[in-house]
């Protein structure tokens, strides 16, 4: 195989694979990830047969993972990051403490270091943002109170495992490792209370600038981009700004791609545009989380399964039991309902991501033996695998509960339920009132203008982009005979009189005028003069030429209708000139 085809060979060979056998999954009633994970093992080195190049794999599984954060942050403003800082915020750090400990306690049997722990004990403790997001997809529960929950959950998680992987580097040589300069940002000659207050410091900064000046910026740049009306320019922007901040945030403030690309999300969630920009990153999103699974396969060595059987049972048996019951009791200790507490036990069950980074990094600091990345990935293949299995469990587990003891069901934490209710409850309806006034411009813009029914959704919303308001009082001139057109008028409300030589004709909402100079090129050949109050859209010269060449079946209908005009003006005119005559 050339190298130049590498990156070909590699997603192509992916896609196939993972099509095939994410199919047979589903057949056999299984996850089509298990597929996915499957495909991996048979494409990494350590089967026999074709063996596909396992860093270009990690780096599109990156990819896949800044998509489908940044998809997640699209739908998940910063509003709702502070109604479940209550339950996110010490559920997740709680978590990983508890789940570090019983990681180094397991490491402690085995005989390893305390530098070796803590890498291990870390890795398991942090979930897969990708199965859970998955996972809440297929159940529908995103939107849901438990699924707002689960998702600050992990944006907490990523958050402290930015600063685990800047602190480790700097503890690496008193945990027994060695240090490795490149790997913390430049800081790694710093005293470690100054190197965890810089890291604070930049994560801090980028939160900051992507909450107040990302609004500023990010939507006015999707506005002028669909103002273009190219379809292909507005995708590549909307990729453009998902993968430039994360990676930029990943360059200038040291967090990571993940976390990067959400606030690019949360950011271009406050954009009119944002459903539109959903739906054009979505297809990407699908086919790069496919390849985060097979990156994730080709990286597992399946020996150990018989090499360390009773390692892996443990690392698995702390990643679903340990944690599962560890994010129960803090939930039932905060007080929420035990709906709510199952749901995250079930789904939080698993690791990903960044396990395999934490792991990359110990290894690379010589704290964790190679063994102990080979254990941390078959505990997330196995756990992604199981997952569903223990999601389903918890699920039954909730409804046994219910028929069970149905008054405590019911009544444990349902104050904390009643109160994080009304505070996403508020988040909903500002979302919907902000759809619901977008749908009523667009129900507005056709009852008034019929026109623009011929074209699309989008390019409606195109013209609402376009459009400049523009009133006029009672008698002004709006358009002057002779002046050079300069814009097309329609009039919203009000009603204007184009003089002719010939006479005046009333145009009323609904109506247009100017169309002729723009589409001849030539001057106005009569003034409009406004009768009431007017309200107008218009749309410039620019404007106008440019959404006319992406739509000719609207120009033609406003040509058709401008040469109706003219015919009409010039047998008016006639007929006035005979009449004088006679």
């Amino acid at each position: 195989m050339h190298q130049e085809v590498g990156l070909i060979a590699t997603v192509a060979v992916s896609f196939v694979f993972a099509a095939i056998l994410g199919y047979c999954a589903d057949r056999l009633r299984l996850p089509p990830l298990v597929g996915y994970l499957l495909a991996g093992i048979l494409m990494g080195p350590f089967t026999p047969g074709f063996v596909a190049d396992t860093a270009l794999a990690g780096q599109l599984a990156e990819m896949g993972v800044i998509l489908l954060m940044f998809g997640v942050g699209l739908h998940f403003s910063a509003s709702d990051l502070l109604a479940v800082r209550g339950l996110a915020v010490p559920g997740a750090i709680g978590r990983i403490i508890l789940a570090t400990l019983l990681g180094i306690g397991l490491c402690k049997l085995w005989g390893w270091s305390l530098g070796a722990g803590l890498v291990f004990g870390l890795s398991l403790s942090v979930a897969s943002t990708v199965v859970l997001l998955k996972a809440l997809e297929e159940r529908n529960l995103v939107n849901a109170p438990s699924g707002r929950v689960a998702v600050g959950w992990l944006i907490v998680e990523d958050l402290v495992m930015v600063l685990a992987l800047v602190m480790l580097p700097a503890l690496a040589e008193l945990l027994g490792g060695h240090s490795v300069d490149t790997t913390n940002h430049g800081l790694g000659e710093l005293p470690l209370a100054l190197t965890i207050g810089l890291t604070l410091l930049k994560v801090a900064a980028f939160t900051a600038m992507a909450i107040f000046l990302g609004p500023r910026i990010v939507p006015w740049l999707l506005t002028m981009i669909a103002r273009t009306g190219s379809r292909e320019l507005f995708t590549l922007t909307v990729l453009a700004i998902a993968l430039g901040i994360a990676f930029g945030s990943a360059a200038i403030f040291g967090v990571s791609f993940a976390l990067g690309a959400f606030f690019a999300g949360v950011v271009m969630s406050e954009s009119q545009l944002s459903h539109r920009a959903a739906a054009d990153s979505l297809p990407l999103q699908n086919a790069f989380s496919v390849l985060f699974f097979v990156s994730v396969g080709m990286l597992f060595d399946p020996s150990i399964l018989v090499r360390q059987p009773l390692a892996v049972i443990g690392a698995l048996a702390l990643v679903i039991l340990g944690k599962a019951l560890i994010t129960f009791m803090i939930v039932m200790l905060l007080r929420y309902p035990i709906g709510i507490g199952l749901t995250l036990a079930g789904g939080l069950a698993q690791i990903g991501e960044f396990s395999f980074i934490l792991a990359g990094l110990g290894v690379s600091l010589g704290l964790l033996p190679h063994e102990g990345q080979d254990l941390i990935l078959a505990a997330a293949i196995l756990s992604i695998t199981l997952n569903p299995i223990v999601i389903f469990a918890s699920e039954g587990l909730k409804k046994y509960i219910h028929s069970k003891w149905p008054p405590l069901f019911e009544s444990y934490g349902r104050k904390r339920q009643k109160t994080l209710g009304k505070e996403l409850e508020k988040i909903r309806a500002l979302g919907e009132e902000r759809e619901r006034q977008h749908q009523l411009k667009m129900q507005q813009l056709i009852e008034t203008f019929p026109l623009f029914s011929q074209v699309g959704e989008d390019a409606q919303e195109e013209l609402l982009l376009l459009f400049k308001a523009k009133s006029a009082p009672p008698g002004e001139r709006v358009i002057r005979r002779g002046d050079r057109g300069d814009s097309m008028y329609f009039i919203s409300s009000g009603a204007v009189e184009v003089r002719l030589a010939s006479g005046a004709i009333r145009l009323e909402p609904g109506a247009f005028f100017g169309e002729m100079a723009l589409l001849s090129g030539g001057r106005r050949t009569a003034d409009v003069i406004a009768v009431d109050f007017c309200q107008f859209e218009v749309l410039e010269r620019r404007d106008f030429n440019m959404f006319m060449s992406h739509h000719p079946n609207l120009r033609a209908i406003v040509s058709e209708m401008a040469q109706k005009r003219t015919e009409m003006n010039v047998l008016r005119q006639q007929w006035e000139k005979s009449m004088d005559l006679s």
